[in-house]
């Protein structure tokens, strides 16, 4: 039952004094909302920094990419790169290719060549690693999918209880007039409008990194493409 109902306070004119004012219930419910205000906001603040970040040394790497003319000259690229999923992707090729022995033997004026089933396991090694960068640029933005879903439904609960508790106050009043109804329907409603400031943004959040991850994931794929045509002009496939 809300404060005023019970001690004859004023009827509170201002959110804050409505949070003060407000049950335990409903205020349990504000703390939860706060609680996962704070960590959507968090996670958002953190993968845009993480976001910036990679696409500022994926975009260096890349112009650099774009001007070598073999892989030797990538491998000295990378060296002094920054650390960046596209780095990381090329390392793990390069890894595969130190690893494996070329099938076709090398004629006097190319390196020795990949076979099919070579070059379709290289593909595959670059999708893994494409996929891995994925997931690690994806991690804590699926949070804010599932805060973004959850928190209209505790203000909704909030509400339902704070409505539930506004009218137990009325009846045990007495009084049933349109002054003692709206301070606890107000209450019931702040609920309610807590959750929806909660999981508006966590969603626009969601929706903009996950937009980001896929664009990431296809930038990724095509330099695996490239990455493979450039082995092809070398005469290594």
């Amino acid at each position: 039952m809300p404060a005023y109902f019970q001690m004859g306070q004023a009827i509170p004119t201002t959110p804050w004094e409505m949070i003060v004012n407000s049950s335990p219930v409903t205020q349990a419910v504000l703390g939860i909302l706060a609680v996962l205000s704070l960590l959507s906001w968090g996670v958002m603040f953190g993968k845009w920094i993480e976001f910036r970040r990679v696409r500022s040394a994926g975009n260096s790497f890349m112009r650099s990419f774009d001007r070598a003319h073999s892989l030797e000259e990538v491998v000295t690229l990378v060296k002094h790169a920054k650390d960046s999923p596209f780095t990381r992707v090329f390392e793990r090729a390069v890894q595969f290719l130190s690893q494996t022995k070329p099938a076709l033997a090398a004629s006097p004026e190319r390196v020795a060549r990949l076979s099919g089933s070579q070059v379709e396991a290289l593909r595959l090694v670059l999708d893994a690693e494409t996929n891995a960068e994925r997931d690690s640029l994806l991690r804590f933005v699926p949070s804010l999918a599932t805060i973004g879903s959850v928190s209209p439904l505790i203000g909704l609960l909030g509400t339902v209880l704070g409505v539930i508790s506004a009218f137990t106050g009325i009846a045990t009043s007495g009084s049933g007039n349109i002054a003692a109804v709206a301070p606890g329907i107000g209450e019931a409603l702040m609920a309610t409008a807590a959750a929806l400031a909660v999981a508006i943004p966590a969603v626009f959040g969601y929706n903009i990194f996950a937009h980001r991850v896929n664009r990431f994931d296809s930038e990724l794929e095509g330099f695996g493409s490239e990455l493979i045509a450039l082995m092809v002009r070398e005469g290594r496939i």
